[in-house]
């Protein structure tokens, strides 16, 4: 495993510490299939929310968030879609997050509600 990807393994494990705290229940993590992945899934009351984690030393090259460009976007869109048709959860409330990361002498988070996931 990459120094990278140890980092982003360490920012999931805190988001998803984050959000049970605050009274989420996660129901999948780095969901995957053709379509993309997704970090986490997780249930706000009875909304389904498909969380994007991003986890960064320094904000030397930005803010985290400004690595969910586009492709991403939509990498994040149609894997929810699979998700949501093959966990029969249409009709469903769901949004979509962005949970940044940042450790210096310890972990700050900054969690971004509703993001606009379309073009």
């Amino acid at each position: 495993m990459s120094e990278n990807q140890e980092l982003g393994k360490i920012g999931e494990n805190f988001a998803c510490r984050y959000l049970r705290e605050k009274g989420y229940k996660i129901l999948c993590r780095n969901f995957r299939c053709r379509q993309g992945e997704i970090d986490i899934i997780a249930q706000d009351k009875k909304e389904i929310v498909f969380i994007e984690v991003k986890t960064r030393m320094s904000l030397n090259c930005g803010l985290p968030s400004e690595a969910v460009n586009k492709q991403k976007k939509k990498h994040i869109l149609k894997a929810s879609k699979y998700f949501i048709y093959f966990n029969k959860l249409e009709g469903r409330s769901i949004r979509f997050d962005i949970i940044e990361i940042y450790k210096k002498d310890k972990f700050y988070i900054n969690h971004i509600k509703n993001i606009d996931i379309l073009f």
